[in-house]
Protein backbone atom coordinates (compact mmCIF):
# COMPACT_ATOMS: atom_id res chain seq x y z
CA UNK A 1 0.00 0.00 0.00
CA UNK A 2 1.17 3.41 -0.75
CA UNK A 3 2.31 5.82 2.30
CA UNK A 4 -0.04 6.96 4.19
CA UNK A 5 -1.10 10.86 3.37
CA UNK A 6 -1.33 13.29 6.69
CA UNK A 7 -4.61 14.62 5.55
CA UNK A 8 -6.48 10.95 5.09
CA UNK A 9 -8.63 10.31 8.43
CA UNK A 10 -9.41 7.55 7.41
CA UNK A 11 -7.38 4.10 7.19
CA UNK A 12 -9.79 1.89 5.29
CA UNK A 13 -9.60 -1.65 4.43
CA UNK A 14 -11.40 -3.53 1.06
CA UNK A 15 -12.87 -7.08 1.87
CA UNK A 16 -13.17 -9.12 -1.03
CA UNK A 17 -14.64 -12.53 -1.03
CA UNK A 18 -16.06 -14.83 -3.46
CA UNK A 19 -17.67 -18.56 -3.20
CA UNK A 20 -19.49 -20.73 -5.42
CA UNK A 21 -21.13 -22.32 -2.78
CA UNK A 22 -23.36 -19.12 -1.93
CA UNK A 23 -24.14 -19.03 -6.25
CA UNK A 24 -21.76 -16.56 -6.53
CA UNK A 25 -21.34 -16.20 -10.37
CA UNK A 26 -17.38 -15.78 -11.12
CA UNK A 27 -17.48 -13.35 -13.82
CA UNK A 28 -19.36 -10.08 -11.97
CA UNK A 29 -18.10 -11.32 -8.62
CA UNK A 30 -14.59 -12.48 -9.37
CA UNK A 31 -12.35 -10.78 -7.09
CA UNK A 32 -10.55 -8.69 -9.76
CA UNK A 33 -14.14 -7.35 -10.47
CA UNK A 34 -14.93 -6.19 -6.59
CA UNK A 35 -11.19 -4.79 -6.51
CA UNK A 36 -11.57 -2.77 -9.99
CA UNK A 37 -15.33 -1.17 -8.13
CA UNK A 38 -13.97 -0.50 -5.23
CA UNK A 39 -10.92 1.43 -6.10
CA UNK A 40 -12.95 3.33 -8.74
CA UNK A 41 -15.02 4.65 -6.45
CA UNK A 42 -12.23 5.87 -3.35
CA UNK A 43 -10.34 7.49 -6.47
CA UNK A 44 -12.02 10.56 -5.88
CA UNK A 45 -12.15 10.06 -2.17
CA UNK A 46 -8.96 11.45 -0.69
CA UNK A 47 -9.88 11.44 2.64
CA UNK A 48 -10.21 7.55 2.13
CA UNK A 49 -6.81 5.60 2.18
CA UNK A 50 -6.47 1.96 1.57
CA UNK A 51 -4.19 0.25 3.73
CA UNK A 52 -5.01 -3.35 3.49
CA UNK A 53 -7.16 -5.69 1.59
CA UNK A 54 -8.55 -8.60 3.04
CA UNK A 55 -9.80 -11.83 0.68
CA UNK A 56 -11.32 -14.16 1.07
CA UNK A 57 -11.48 -16.58 -2.08
CA UNK A 58 -13.70 -19.93 -1.78
CA UNK A 59 -15.18 -19.13 1.57
CA UNK A 60 -19.22 -18.64 1.72
CA UNK A 61 -20.93 -15.94 3.67
CA UNK A 62 -23.21 -18.27 6.17
CA UNK A 63 -20.71 -17.32 8.77
CA UNK A 64 -17.66 -14.98 9.83
CA UNK A 65 -15.22 -17.69 10.80
CA UNK A 66 -13.44 -17.03 8.04
CA UNK A 67 -9.50 -16.16 7.90
CA UNK A 68 -9.68 -12.61 6.46
CA UNK A 69 -13.11 -11.40 7.57
CA UNK A 70 -11.38 -12.06 11.36
CA UNK A 71 -8.20 -10.53 10.59
CA UNK A 72 -9.78 -7.63 9.16
CA UNK A 73 -12.26 -7.16 12.36
CA UNK A 74 -8.89 -7.53 14.94
CA UNK A 75 -7.25 -4.75 12.88
CA UNK A 76 -10.33 -2.42 13.88
CA UNK A 77 -10.70 -3.66 17.66
CA UNK A 78 -7.07 -2.83 17.50
CA UNK A 79 -7.10 0.82 15.97
CA UNK A 80 -5.44 -0.35 12.76
CA UNK A 81 -8.47 0.40 10.34
CA UNK A 82 -11.72 2.59 11.12
CA UNK A 83 -13.38 2.39 8.06
CA UNK A 84 -14.01 -0.81 5.47
CA UNK A 85 -15.38 -0.55 2.16
CA UNK A 86 -17.44 -3.21 0.52
CA UNK A 87 -18.41 -3.84 -2.85
CA UNK A 88 -22.21 -5.14 -1.39
CA UNK A 89 -23.28 -6.10 1.74
CA UNK A 90 -23.19 -9.99 0.54
CA UNK A 91 -19.75 -9.88 0.43
CA UNK A 92 -19.12 -8.82 3.83
CA UNK A 93 -21.82 -11.67 4.57
CA UNK A 94 -25.13 -13.78 3.93
CA UNK A 95 -25.69 -13.99 7.39
CA UNK A 96 -29.08 -11.40 8.42
CA UNK A 97 -29.02 -11.34 12.08
CA UNK A 98 -24.95 -11.16 12.20
CA UNK A 99 -24.34 -8.72 9.23
CA UNK A 100 -27.14 -6.75 11.26
CA UNK A 101 -25.37 -7.23 14.57
CA UNK A 102 -21.92 -6.28 13.02
CA UNK A 103 -23.71 -2.75 10.86
CA UNK A 104 -25.81 -1.86 13.94
CA UNK A 105 -23.92 -2.37 16.72
CA UNK A 106 -20.08 -3.44 16.90
CA UNK A 107 -18.84 -1.20 14.00
CA UNK A 108 -20.50 1.76 15.89
CA UNK A 109 -19.11 1.04 18.90
CA UNK A 110 -15.56 0.64 17.70
CA UNK A 111 -16.17 3.56 15.45
CA UNK A 112 -15.62 2.13 12.32
CA UNK A 113 -16.71 3.75 9.02
CA UNK A 114 -18.77 1.23 6.55
CA UNK A 115 -19.11 1.84 2.69
CA UNK A 116 -20.87 -1.11 0.86
CA UNK A 117 -21.16 0.98 -2.61
CA UNK A 118 -24.22 -0.84 -4.71
CA UNK A 119 -26.39 -0.11 -1.83
CA UNK A 120 -25.33 3.34 -1.76
CA UNK A 121 -24.74 2.95 2.61
CA UNK A 122 -22.08 5.09 3.74
CA UNK A 123 -22.42 4.59 7.74
CA UNK A 124 -21.02 8.32 8.19
CA UNK A 125 -24.01 10.17 7.12
CA UNK A 126 -26.09 7.97 9.02
CA UNK A 127 -29.00 5.71 8.48
CA UNK A 128 -31.95 7.16 7.14
CA UNK A 129 -35.16 5.98 7.50
CA UNK A 130 -35.09 4.60 4.01
CA UNK A 131 -31.64 2.89 5.06
CA UNK A 132 -33.45 1.37 8.25
CA UNK A 133 -36.13 -0.34 6.00
CA UNK A 134 -33.71 -0.94 2.71
CA UNK A 135 -30.61 -2.69 4.53
CA UNK A 136 -32.29 -5.41 7.02
CA UNK A 137 -34.67 -6.35 4.00
CA UNK A 138 -31.23 -7.01 1.81
CA UNK A 139 -29.63 -8.55 4.17
CA UNK A 140 -32.81 -10.52 4.96
CA UNK A 141 -32.55 -11.28 0.94
CA UNK A 142 -29.26 -12.11 1.09
CA UNK A 143 -30.26 -14.87 4.06
CA UNK A 144 -32.79 -16.16 2.28
CA UNK A 145 -30.84 -16.43 -1.38
CA UNK A 146 -27.94 -18.36 0.63
CA UNK A 147 -30.71 -21.00 1.63
CA UNK A 148 -32.38 -21.32 -1.53
CA UNK A 149 -29.13 -21.98 -2.96
CA UNK A 150 -28.20 -24.03 0.53
CA UNK A 151 -31.77 -26.06 -0.60
CA UNK A 152 -30.79 -26.40 -4.36
CA UNK A 153 -27.22 -27.67 -3.67
CA UNK A 154 -28.63 -30.37 -1.33
CA UNK A 155 -31.16 -31.78 -3.50
CA UNK A 156 -28.97 -31.81 -6.57
CA UNK A 157 -26.18 -33.72 -4.14
CA UNK A 158 -29.23 -36.17 -2.73
CA UNK A 159 -30.13 -37.12 -6.85
CA UNK A 160 -26.43 -37.60 -7.57
CA UNK A 161 -26.49 -40.08 -5.01
CA UNK A 162 -29.72 -41.70 -5.91
CA UNK A 163 -28.15 -42.28 -9.41
CA UNK A 164 -25.31 -44.13 -7.95
CA UNK A 165 -22.44 -40.77 -8.27
CA UNK A 166 -19.73 -40.70 -6.39
CA UNK A 167 -19.72 -37.15 -4.69
CA UNK A 168 -16.85 -37.52 -2.10
CA UNK A 169 -13.71 -35.00 -2.36
CA UNK A 170 -11.29 -38.20 -2.42
CA UNK A 171 -11.99 -41.73 -3.64
CA UNK A 172 -12.01 -44.59 -1.05
CA UNK A 173 -8.38 -46.29 -0.65
CA UNK A 174 -8.29 -48.98 -3.27
CA UNK A 175 -9.83 -46.52 -6.18
CA UNK A 176 -9.41 -43.62 -8.21
CA UNK A 177 -11.88 -41.26 -10.05
CA UNK A 178 -12.51 -42.06 -13.03
CA UNK A 179 -10.29 -39.73 -15.24
CA UNK A 180 -13.17 -38.73 -17.32
CA UNK A 181 -15.79 -38.96 -14.94
CA UNK A 182 -14.97 -37.81 -11.07
CA UNK A 183 -18.28 -39.19 -10.32
CA UNK A 184 -17.38 -43.00 -11.05
CA UNK A 185 -14.50 -44.61 -9.66
CA UNK A 186 -12.48 -47.44 -11.22
CA UNK A 187 -10.04 -50.11 -9.18
CA UNK A 188 -6.22 -48.99 -8.21
CA UNK A 189 -4.38 -51.86 -8.84
CA UNK A 190 -1.93 -51.50 -6.12
CA UNK A 191 -4.14 -50.13 -3.05
CA UNK A 192 -6.73 -52.54 -4.05
CA UNK A 193 -3.98 -55.77 -4.23
CA UNK A 194 -3.43 -54.27 -0.38
CA UNK A 195 -7.26 -54.09 0.67
CA UNK A 196 -7.08 -58.08 -0.07
CA UNK A 197 -4.27 -59.01 1.85
CA UNK A 198 -6.25 -57.08 4.34
CA UNK A 199 -8.80 -59.50 3.96
CA UNK A 200 -6.72 -62.46 3.12
CA UNK A 201 -5.06 -61.96 6.69
CA UNK A 202 -8.02 -61.59 8.26
CA UNK A 203 -9.94 -64.84 7.52
CA UNK A 204 -6.00 -66.53 8.44
CA UNK A 205 -6.73 -65.31 11.54
CA UNK A 206 -4.92 -62.57 12.24
CA UNK A 207 -5.45 -59.49 13.92
CA UNK A 208 -6.30 -56.14 13.34
CA UNK A 209 -3.17 -54.56 15.14
CA UNK A 210 -0.62 -57.78 14.04
CA UNK A 211 -2.22 -56.90 9.89
CA UNK A 212 -1.23 -52.71 11.04
CA UNK A 213 2.04 -53.56 12.21
CA UNK A 214 2.99 -56.23 9.10
CA UNK A 215 1.68 -53.60 6.64
CA UNK A 216 4.04 -50.75 8.62
CA UNK A 217 6.97 -53.18 8.57
CA UNK A 218 6.41 -53.63 4.92
CA UNK A 219 7.12 -50.31 4.72
CA UNK A 220 3.20 -49.88 3.04
CA UNK A 221 2.10 -46.36 2.85
CA UNK A 222 -1.17 -45.69 4.72
CA UNK A 223 -3.94 -44.54 3.05
CA UNK A 224 -3.27 -40.85 4.60
CA UNK A 225 0.50 -41.14 3.60
CA UNK A 226 -1.02 -42.79 -0.25
CA UNK A 227 -2.65 -39.70 -1.20
CA UNK A 228 -0.26 -37.77 -0.58
CA UNK A 229 2.09 -39.50 -2.41
CA UNK A 230 -0.83 -39.51 -5.43
CA UNK A 231 -0.20 -35.57 -5.14
CA UNK A 232 -3.68 -35.06 -3.50
CA UNK A 233 -3.95 -32.17 -1.49
CA UNK A 234 -5.48 -34.31 1.70
CA UNK A 235 -5.82 -33.01 5.35
CA UNK A 236 -6.97 -34.55 8.51
CA UNK A 237 -7.71 -33.33 12.01
CA UNK A 238 -6.99 -36.92 13.22
CA UNK A 239 -3.05 -37.29 12.08
CA UNK A 240 -0.86 -37.41 15.70
CA UNK A 241 2.53 -37.99 14.16
CA UNK A 242 4.41 -36.51 11.15
CA UNK A 243 3.97 -39.62 9.09
CA UNK A 244 1.13 -41.45 9.81
CA UNK A 245 1.21 -45.03 10.00
CA UNK A 246 -1.32 -47.94 9.85
CA UNK A 247 -3.04 -48.43 13.16
CA UNK A 248 -5.72 -51.62 14.09
CA UNK A 249 -8.10 -48.28 13.68
CA UNK A 250 -7.94 -48.29 10.08
CA UNK A 251 -8.15 -51.81 9.33
CA UNK A 252 -10.86 -52.39 10.95
CA UNK A 253 -12.20 -49.34 8.83
CA UNK A 254 -11.67 -51.39 5.88
CA UNK A 255 -12.47 -54.73 6.90
CA UNK A 256 -16.09 -52.92 7.89
CA UNK A 257 -16.46 -50.85 4.92
CA UNK A 258 -18.97 -52.06 2.12
CA UNK A 259 -17.36 -50.31 -0.61
CA UNK A 260 -15.08 -52.86 -1.74
CA UNK A 261 -18.18 -55.36 -2.22
CA UNK A 262 -18.88 -52.64 -5.22
CA UNK A 263 -21.76 -50.79 -2.23
CA UNK A 264 -21.98 -47.48 -2.31
CA UNK A 265 -23.02 -45.97 1.21
CA UNK A 266 -23.52 -42.21 0.90
CA UNK A 267 -25.42 -39.66 2.92
CA UNK A 268 -24.27 -40.84 5.63
CA UNK A 269 -24.19 -37.16 7.56
CA UNK A 270 -25.77 -34.07 7.28
CA UNK A 271 -25.63 -30.53 8.73
CA UNK A 272 -28.85 -29.16 10.12
CA UNK A 273 -28.92 -26.34 7.95
CA UNK A 274 -27.11 -23.81 5.63
CA UNK A 275 -25.72 -21.59 8.95
CA UNK A 276 -24.54 -24.78 11.38
CA UNK A 277 -21.65 -26.02 9.85
CA UNK A 278 -21.53 -29.18 12.53
CA UNK A 279 -22.35 -32.52 10.81
CA UNK A 280 -24.42 -34.84 12.60
CA UNK A 281 -24.77 -38.53 11.88
CA UNK A 282 -28.27 -39.69 10.12
CA UNK A 283 -29.98 -42.94 11.18
CA UNK A 284 -28.76 -45.90 8.60
CA UNK A 285 -32.71 -46.08 7.41
CA UNK A 286 -31.52 -42.78 6.41
CA UNK A 287 -28.13 -43.61 3.88
CA UNK A 288 -28.58 -44.22 0.51
CA UNK A 289 -27.30 -47.50 -0.35
CA UNK A 290 -26.58 -48.71 -4.00
CA UNK A 291 -25.54 -52.16 -4.43
CA UNK A 292 -23.71 -53.21 -7.52
CA UNK A 293 -22.88 -49.74 -8.06
CA UNK A 294 -18.66 -50.17 -8.90
CA UNK A 295 -16.24 -52.90 -9.53
CA UNK A 296 -15.60 -55.20 -6.03
CA UNK A 297 -12.47 -55.67 -4.79
CA UNK A 298 -13.44 -58.21 -2.57
CA UNK A 299 -16.40 -60.94 -3.29
CA UNK A 300 -19.73 -60.86 -0.92
CA UNK A 301 -18.54 -64.17 0.57
CA UNK A 302 -15.42 -62.70 2.04
CA UNK A 303 -17.07 -59.47 3.49
CA UNK A 304 -19.45 -61.56 5.10
CA UNK A 305 -17.12 -63.92 7.03
CA UNK A 306 -14.81 -61.11 7.94
CA UNK A 307 -17.81 -58.75 9.28
CA UNK A 308 -19.05 -62.51 10.97
CA UNK A 309 -15.78 -62.71 12.89
CA UNK A 310 -15.58 -59.11 13.73
CA UNK A 311 -18.68 -59.55 15.84
CA UNK A 312 -17.66 -62.57 17.51
CA UNK A 313 -14.82 -63.16 20.38
CA UNK A 314 -11.78 -63.45 18.47
CA UNK A 315 -8.99 -62.28 20.97
CA UNK A 316 -5.89 -62.77 20.76
CA UNK A 317 -3.97 -65.05 22.22
CA UNK A 318 -1.18 -63.90 24.64
CA UNK A 319 2.05 -63.59 23.40
CA UNK A 320 0.40 -64.20 19.76
CA UNK A 321 -0.34 -62.79 16.94
CA UNK A 322 -3.11 -64.62 15.41
CA UNK A 323 -6.33 -65.61 16.98
CA UNK A 324 -7.05 -69.47 17.66
CA UNK A 325 -8.03 -72.03 15.04
CA UNK A 326 -11.41 -72.04 16.77
CA UNK A 327 -11.99 -68.68 18.39
CA UNK A 328 -15.07 -67.35 17.90
CA UNK A 329 -17.13 -70.53 16.50
CA UNK A 330 -17.45 -72.78 19.37
CA UNK A 331 -20.88 -72.28 22.06
CA UNK A 332 -22.32 -74.27 24.81
CA UNK A 333 -25.20 -76.47 23.98
CA UNK A 334 -27.08 -75.51 27.47
CA UNK A 335 -26.46 -71.50 27.88
CA UNK A 336 -25.85 -70.36 24.36
CA UNK A 337 -22.50 -68.51 25.82
CA UNK A 338 -19.10 -68.65 23.57
CA UNK A 339 -16.69 -71.53 25.10
CA UNK A 340 -13.26 -70.09 26.44
CA UNK A 341 -9.73 -71.35 25.62
CA UNK A 342 -7.62 -72.36 29.16
CA UNK A 343 -4.42 -74.18 29.77
CA UNK A 344 -3.23 -76.34 32.67
CA UNK A 345 0.18 -77.32 33.64
CA UNK A 346 0.47 -81.15 34.58
CA UNK A 347 4.12 -83.40 35.15
CA UNK A 348 5.67 -80.11 33.66
CA UNK A 349 3.56 -80.43 29.84
CA UNK A 350 0.91 -77.85 29.30
CA UNK A 351 -2.72 -79.31 27.93
CA UNK A 352 -5.39 -76.84 26.81
CA UNK A 353 -9.09 -77.31 26.69
CA UNK A 354 -12.21 -75.53 26.36
CA UNK A 355 -15.02 -74.48 29.24
CA UNK A 356 -18.49 -72.58 29.23
CA UNK A 357 -17.60 -69.37 29.57
CA UNK A 358 -20.46 -68.73 31.83
CA UNK A 359 -19.69 -71.61 34.05
CA UNK A 360 -15.72 -70.20 34.22
CA UNK A 361 -17.73 -66.54 35.55
CA UNK A 362 -20.89 -67.73 37.60
CA UNK A 363 -20.83 -71.17 37.84
CA UNK A 364 -24.57 -70.80 36.27
CA UNK A 365 -24.01 -73.75 33.61
CA UNK A 366 -22.01 -76.62 33.84
CA UNK A 367 -18.28 -76.88 32.80
CA UNK A 368 -18.66 -78.84 28.91
CA UNK A 369 -14.88 -78.83 29.46
CA UNK A 370 -13.10 -80.68 26.60
CA UNK A 371 -9.67 -80.52 25.39
CA UNK A 372 -8.47 -78.72 22.51
CA UNK A 373 -6.98 -81.99 20.84
CA UNK A 374 -10.42 -83.52 21.09
CA UNK A 375 -11.94 -80.46 19.06
CA UNK A 376 -9.80 -80.67 16.42
CA UNK A 377 -9.96 -84.51 15.97
CA UNK A 378 -13.65 -84.37 16.32
CA UNK A 379 -14.05 -81.52 13.45
CA UNK A 380 -11.53 -83.13 10.90
CA UNK A 381 -13.40 -86.44 11.07
CA UNK A 382 -16.79 -84.53 10.58
CA UNK A 383 -15.42 -82.40 7.92
CA UNK A 384 -14.03 -84.86 5.69
CA UNK A 385 -17.02 -86.82 6.39
CA UNK A 386 -19.07 -83.94 4.99
CA UNK A 387 -16.56 -83.18 2.32
CA UNK A 388 -17.29 -86.95 1.10
CA UNK A 389 -20.84 -86.61 0.86
CA UNK A 390 -21.09 -83.18 -0.96
CA UNK A 391 -18.48 -84.72 -3.71
CA UNK A 392 -21.24 -87.81 -3.92
CA UNK A 393 -23.98 -85.04 -4.33
CA UNK A 394 -22.28 -83.47 -6.95
CA UNK A 395 -22.10 -86.68 -8.94
CA UNK A 396 -25.73 -87.80 -8.31
CA UNK A 397 -26.70 -84.48 -9.12
CA UNK A 398 -24.89 -84.23 -12.68
CA UNK A 399 -26.39 -87.48 -13.28
CA UNK A 400 -29.74 -86.33 -12.67
CA UNK A 401 -28.99 -83.29 -15.31
CA UNK A 402 -28.84 -86.30 -17.99
CA UNK A 403 -32.29 -87.49 -17.64
CA UNK A 404 -34.53 -86.59 -20.18
CA UNK A 405 -37.60 -85.52 -18.19
CA UNK A 406 -35.98 -83.24 -16.21
CA UNK A 407 -36.43 -80.40 -19.81
CA UNK A 408 -40.20 -81.92 -19.87
CA UNK A 409 -40.32 -81.47 -16.48
CA UNK A 410 -39.43 -77.87 -17.17
CA UNK A 411 -41.26 -76.84 -19.70
CA UNK A 412 -44.27 -77.95 -18.18
CA UNK A 413 -43.72 -75.66 -14.96
CA UNK A 414 -43.18 -72.72 -17.39
CA UNK A 415 -46.52 -73.12 -18.94
CA UNK A 416 -48.25 -73.03 -15.87
CA UNK A 417 -46.42 -69.75 -14.84
CA UNK A 418 -47.76 -68.27 -17.93
CA UNK A 419 -51.22 -69.52 -17.14
CA UNK A 420 -50.74 -67.66 -13.73
CA UNK A 421 -48.99 -64.18 -14.80
CA UNK A 422 -52.02 -64.42 -17.17
CA UNK A 423 -54.86 -64.91 -14.17
CA UNK A 424 -52.98 -62.44 -12.62
CA UNK A 425 -53.46 -59.90 -15.50
CA UNK A 426 -56.99 -60.37 -15.95
CA UNK A 427 -57.51 -59.89 -12.32
CA UNK A 428 -55.73 -56.39 -12.32
CA UNK A 429 -58.51 -55.56 -15.18
CA UNK A 430 -60.95 -56.30 -13.30
CA UNK A 431 -60.44 -54.32 -10.16
CA UNK A 432 -59.59 -51.64 -12.75
CA UNK A 433 -62.90 -52.30 -14.48
CA UNK A 434 -64.95 -52.46 -10.49
CA UNK A 435 -62.98 -48.75 -10.07
CA UNK A 436 -64.43 -46.95 -13.44
CA UNK A 437 -67.65 -48.91 -12.48
CA UNK A 438 -67.48 -47.23 -9.05
CA UNK A 439 -66.92 -43.80 -10.26
CA UNK A 440 -69.87 -44.08 -12.56
CA UNK A 441 -72.32 -44.97 -10.14
CA UNK A 442 -72.96 -48.68 -11.27
CA UNK A 443 -71.53 -50.23 -7.72
CA UNK A 444 -71.87 -48.53 -4.52
CA UNK A 445 -68.67 -48.15 -2.23
CA UNK A 446 -69.73 -51.62 0.10
CA UNK A 447 -70.26 -53.53 -3.32
CA UNK A 448 -67.11 -52.36 -5.07
CA UNK A 449 -64.78 -53.43 -1.49
CA UNK A 450 -66.60 -56.31 -1.02
CA UNK A 451 -65.76 -57.15 -5.30
CA UNK A 452 -61.98 -55.23 -4.98
CA UNK A 453 -61.58 -58.04 -2.22
CA UNK A 454 -62.59 -60.95 -3.92
CA UNK A 455 -60.40 -60.07 -7.23
CA UNK A 456 -57.34 -58.89 -4.93
CA UNK A 457 -57.45 -62.37 -2.90
CA UNK A 458 -57.37 -64.47 -6.03
CA UNK A 459 -54.54 -61.90 -7.20
CA UNK A 460 -52.69 -63.19 -4.39
CA UNK A 461 -52.74 -66.82 -4.76
CA UNK A 462 -52.44 -66.49 -8.60
CA UNK A 463 -49.02 -64.73 -7.60
CA UNK A 464 -47.78 -66.66 -4.43
CA UNK A 465 -48.12 -69.79 -7.15
CA UNK A 466 -46.07 -68.28 -9.19
CA UNK A 467 -43.37 -68.12 -7.11
CA UNK A 468 -43.87 -71.82 -5.97
CA UNK A 469 -43.89 -72.90 -9.65
CA UNK A 470 -40.32 -70.81 -10.16
CA UNK A 471 -39.12 -72.27 -6.80
CA UNK A 472 -39.99 -75.97 -8.58
CA UNK A 473 -38.08 -74.74 -11.59
CA UNK A 474 -34.71 -73.58 -9.35
CA UNK A 475 -34.85 -77.17 -7.87
CA UNK A 476 -34.96 -78.73 -11.28
CA UNK A 477 -31.33 -76.36 -12.47
CA UNK A 478 -30.64 -76.48 -9.25
CA UNK A 479 -26.88 -78.19 -10.52
CA UNK A 480 -27.17 -75.87 -13.15
CA UNK A 481 -26.73 -72.48 -11.40
CA UNK A 482 -24.09 -70.75 -9.56
CA UNK A 483 -26.19 -71.60 -6.21
CA UNK A 484 -23.82 -75.26 -6.82
CA UNK A 485 -20.75 -72.46 -6.49
CA UNK A 486 -20.80 -73.25 -3.09
CA UNK A 487 -19.89 -77.45 -3.62
CA UNK A 488 -16.26 -76.38 -5.36
CA UNK A 489 -15.07 -74.27 -2.13
CA UNK A 490 -15.49 -77.49 -0.26
CA UNK A 491 -13.73 -79.43 -2.63
CA UNK A 492 -10.66 -78.04 -2.06
CA UNK A 493 -10.01 -79.34 1.02
CA UNK A 494 -10.69 -82.97 -0.19
CA UNK A 495 -7.76 -84.10 1.04
CA UNK A 496 -7.37 -81.81 4.38
CA UNK A 497 -5.43 -83.52 6.56
CA UNK A 498 -5.58 -80.36 9.15
CA UNK A 499 -7.46 -77.71 10.25
CA UNK A 500 -5.83 -73.84 10.16
CA UNK A 501 -8.19 -70.73 10.97
CA UNK A 502 -8.69 -70.31 7.15
CA UNK A 503 -10.72 -73.30 6.78
CA UNK A 504 -12.08 -73.48 10.08
CA UNK A 505 -13.87 -69.41 9.06
CA UNK A 506 -14.45 -70.32 5.35
CA UNK A 507 -16.06 -74.03 6.05
CA UNK A 508 -17.34 -73.61 9.74
CA UNK A 509 -20.26 -71.59 10.93
CA UNK A 510 -20.44 -72.89 14.51
CA UNK A 511 -19.57 -75.90 16.69
CA UNK A 512 -21.70 -76.80 19.31
CA UNK A 513 -20.52 -78.16 22.87
CA UNK A 514 -22.70 -80.71 25.09
CA UNK A 515 -21.62 -81.39 28.41
CA UNK A 516 -21.11 -85.15 27.28
CA UNK A 517 -18.15 -83.72 24.62
CA UNK A 518 -20.54 -84.39 21.87
CA UNK A 519 -20.24 -81.59 18.94
CA UNK A 520 -22.87 -80.57 16.84
CA UNK A 521 -21.03 -79.11 13.50
CA UNK A 522 -23.18 -76.48 11.27
CA UNK A 523 -21.09 -76.47 8.22
CA UNK A 524 -21.37 -73.14 6.05
CA UNK A 525 -24.05 -73.16 3.09
CA UNK A 526 -26.05 -75.81 5.56
CA UNK A 527 -29.15 -74.41 3.13
CA UNK A 528 -28.03 -75.32 0.04
CA UNK A 529 -26.88 -78.34 1.03
CA UNK A 530 -30.43 -79.08 2.56
CA UNK A 531 -32.07 -78.11 -0.55
CA UNK A 532 -30.03 -80.49 -2.90
CA UNK A 533 -30.41 -83.35 -0.48
CA UNK A 534 -33.87 -83.23 -0.48
CA UNK A 535 -33.78 -82.14 -4.85
CA UNK A 536 -31.85 -85.65 -4.97
CA UNK A 537 -34.76 -87.16 -2.14
CA UNK A 538 -37.77 -86.18 -4.39
CA UNK A 539 -35.98 -87.12 -7.55
CA UNK A 540 -35.18 -90.48 -6.28
CA UNK A 541 -39.54 -90.73 -6.28
CA UNK A 542 -40.19 -89.74 -9.50
CA UNK A 543 -37.64 -91.58 -11.71
CA UNK A 544 -38.12 -95.12 -12.56
CA UNK A 545 -37.19 -97.72 -10.80
CA UNK A 546 -34.63 -98.30 -13.22
CA UNK A 547 -33.18 -94.98 -13.23
CA UNK A 548 -33.12 -94.91 -9.67
CA UNK A 549 -31.02 -92.63 -7.70
CA UNK A 550 -29.30 -94.51 -4.69
CA UNK A 551 -29.50 -92.21 -1.81
CA UNK A 552 -25.65 -91.00 -1.23
CA UNK A 553 -26.63 -88.86 2.11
Amino acid sequence: MEKLNIDTKYRASIYLRLSKEDGDKTESDSIGNQRDLIYHFLKDKSEIQVVSERIDDGYSGVNFDRPAVKKMIEDAENGVINCIVVKDLSRFGRNFVEVGKYIDQVFPALGIRVISINENFDSINGRSQSDNILLPFLSLINDAYLRDISIKVRSQLEIKRKKGDFIGSFAVYGYFKHPEDRHKLVIDDYAADIVRDIFKWKIEGQSQQRIADKLNELDVLSPMEYKKFCGMEYQTSFQINAKAKWSAVAIGRILKNEFYVGTLVQGKRTTPNHKVKKTVTKPSDEWIRIENNHEPIITNEEFVIVNELLNRDTRVAPNKTEVYTFSGLLYCADCGNQLIRSSVCKNGKTYFYYMCGKNRTTKKCTSHRISDTAITDGVLVALRQHIANIVEMERILKYIDTLPYKSVNVKKLNVQIISKEDEVTRYEHLKTALFENLSDGILDKNEYLRLKSVYDEKQQSAECAITNLKQEIDKLVLNRTQETLWIEKFKLYQNIDAIDRKIAVNLIDKITVYDDKRLEIRFKYQYNFDLALSFIQSMEKQISPRNKVKEAV
